[in-house]
């Protein structure tokens, strides 16, 4: 997440986080595909750890936008949506950009990718839910330190390919964009580049779904949904969501009353689709001791947490997937 706080069971989604699965082909009509076995739930919840690891790794340099670990970061965003048979859009799987944007030092202009991968719908197949999740972090500072932001926002990419590898398994009702953004940290770039040059239209855009910092519920055990505020239509569709184990969805930090940091509407890529007028939900963790420090490892994650946000994470998509365009 960026300075200003810019952000920023297992149940019957027993597949949520699965690895394999047919591709399908873009807008697909409305017959459902089988459904692929699960994998073990042992084998999905490695996967999901495995790529926070992996993305927060001392080598990924901390990933900042135009830097070799962003680059490698990509690199590997783009082999695991490969490997699940995530296809690329007509558009392309890379979405270049160059935009100006804040440092500590002041404006700089940043040369960032966007990774985008599209999971064809079997009932709106030509409605999308676009999901989002930035790849960059921080870097590194002065002195030689590595920010390597495994709950920013490795968690939340690696909840974004557990999704897909869900979506790849149960195809969804909407078309669904994957999208891994870049240049979140130096003030939403990657997104405001998307909005401003969407793949598909932004009129056919349902919503976008926003995960930012996915892994550290111990906190107050809480995922919290920042959105229904503007969204109210949204609200009944997650509050019949029962709990995953020690965490709960919470929905807030988007009134009038929510002021400073504890107003998340803009904290996150979600904001630059609220700025265009684009519906917007956020899911993400409260804020930790380890936000924006050298500290943000992957070792201070407790997997059992992170595993039943992410799963209740797939479940808020698989409702609102649902629910929509009825």
């Amino acid at each position: 997440m960026p300075h200003v706080r810019l952000l920023a069971l297992s149940t019957a989604l027993g597949g949520a986080l699965m690895l394999s699965a047919c591709a399908g082909a873009f807008g697909s009509g409305e017959a459902t595909p089988p459904v692929a076995a699960a994998p073990a739930p042992s084998v999905m919840h490695a996967r999901l750890l495995d790529d926070v690891r992996i993305l927060a790794a001392d080598d990924m340099q901390g990933r900042d936008t135009g830097a070799p670990g962003g680059e490698m970061a990509r690199n590997y965003i783009v082999g695991r949506l490969d490997s699940l048979g995530v296809v690329a859009p007509p558009m392309g799987r890379l979405q270049p950009w160059e935009m100006q944007g804040r440092t500590r030092a002041g404006p700089k202009t940043y040369n960032g990718v966007n990774v985008i991968g599209l999971i064809p719908g079997t009932r709106v197949s030509d409605r999308y839910i676009v999901v989002t999740a930035h790849y960059d972090h921080v870097g590194t500072n002065a002195e030689g330190q590595v920010f390597n932001g495994a709950d920013d926002n490795a968690s939340g990419v690696a909840t974004m390919l557990a999704l897909a590898a869900e979506l790849k398994r149960q195809a969804p009702q909407h078309s669904v964009l994957i999208v891994a953004l870049d240049g979140e940290e130096h003030g939403l770039l990657g997104a405001k580049h998307f909005v401003e040059a969407p793949p598909v239209p932004l009129t056919s855009i349902a919503m976008n779904l926003n995960f930012d910092m996915t892994a550290r519920a111990e906190t107050d055990g809480k995922l919290w949904v920042t959105g229904t505020y503007q969204h109210p239509n949204f609200r009944p569709i997650l509050e019949a969501l029962p709990a995953n184990g020690a965490v709960t969805l919470a929905l807030g930090k988007d009134t009038p009353q929510d002021t400073g940091e504890d107003n998340w509407v803009e904290a996150s890529d979600h904001g630059a689709f609220y700025r265009a007028q684009v519906p917007f939900l956020y899911l993400g963790v409260n804020y930790h001791p380890d936000y924006h420090r050298p500290s943000d490892d992957f070792e201070r994650i407790t997997p059992s947490v992170f595993i039943s946000a992410t799963e209740l994470s797939i479940a808020s998509f698989r409702a609102l997937d649902a629910a929509l365009d009825r």
